[in-house]
Order: structure tokens, then C-alpha cells, then sequence
């Protein structure tokens, strides 16, 4: 078991595990959902965050979301695709954490998502939190406190 008196004075805030924005692919509102899917498609990931023309959070887009809207009855309509933009069909309610928040705020939202847009200032994108990073460092942090 983790000894919490080993963690005491311990405080880490979310700037310290995020991946910055600069690493992270993300669209335009204003961009087309060709260009999303493509985005989407090229980097692997399922959603993405959805930036405003002074890189301010605006919301995700996600491929289920893309492909909801092209979805037809009898066909896919590809040729929606260039037609509709992200701003229309992106999800904008999506918790959202500062840098500098405290990670145990990040992880109670980790259990559901499986990452969190980080901003700083006044909205302004600074990167992504997954948890896939948070569970390499507290992977690390186990094992350092288990050896020394």
C-alpha cells in the first residue's frame, strides 16, 4: 500500500503531466468536416479539439460525431462533407481543466474520459491531458517510492 506520509507536501498540478498544445492535432471551427476527418483520420485518434482563430477552446469533434451527419438512410452522403462545418456539428459541452488546476481534480475526470482539454488564461488552448500519461507517471512515482 502507498504511504500517503511519503506524498506529504507532494502537490502537482495538471501542467505537469499535459501534452502540449503545440504536439496535439486539432481543427478550426470554421474548417470543413472533410478536413476534420482527414485530421482525425491522419493522427488515429476518435476526437479531437476544435480551436477558434486566436487558438481558443471552442468544443471536440469526433468521428462518431462526422459520421452521424454524413450517415443517409441508404447510403453514406460523402458529399455533405465539404459542406458542413466543424463549428455545426462539434461537441461543445466538454469538461475542461486550467493548468494549474490540482491533478485530483484531473483524475475524477479521467475516469471518464480519456483525455481533458487543458487551457490557460482565458480559454486559451495549452494542450491535453490523457490518461494514458497520468498513469505513466504514476507508474513512475510507485516505483520510485516502492525503491527508495
Amino acid at each position: 500500500m502507498l504511504e500517503t506520509q511519503k506524498l506529504d507536501g507532494f502537490e502537482l498540478a495538471v501542467k505537469d503531466f499535459m501534452i502540449s498544445s503545440e504536439r496535439v492535432a486539432h481543427v478550426q471551427k470554421g474548417n470543413n468536416l472533410e478536413h476534420a476527418l482527414l485530421v482525425l483520420t491522419r493522427s488515429g485518434y476518435t476526437a479531437i479539439p476544435v480551436l477558434d482563430h486566436t487558438f481558443k477552446l471552442q468544443g471536440l469533434i469526433s468521428t462518431p460525431r462526422i459520421m452521424d451527419v454524413i450517415m443517409g438512410i441508404e447510403r453514406i452522403e460523402f458529399e455533405k462533407l465539404d459542406q458542413i462545418k466543424v463549428e455545426e456539428v462539434m461537441n461543445a459541452d466538454l469538461p475542461c481543466l486550467d493548468e494549474n488546476d490540482p491533478l485530483e481534480e484531473a483524475l475524477e475526470l479521467l475516469i471518464d474520459h480519456p483525455f481533458i482539454c487543458v487551457v490557460e488564461g482565458k480559454g486559451t488552448f495549452a494542450g491535453i491531458l490523457t490518461r494514458r500519461q497520468v498513469l505513466k507517471q504514476v507508474n513512475r512515482l510507485i516505483k520510485k517510492i516502492k525503491y527508495n
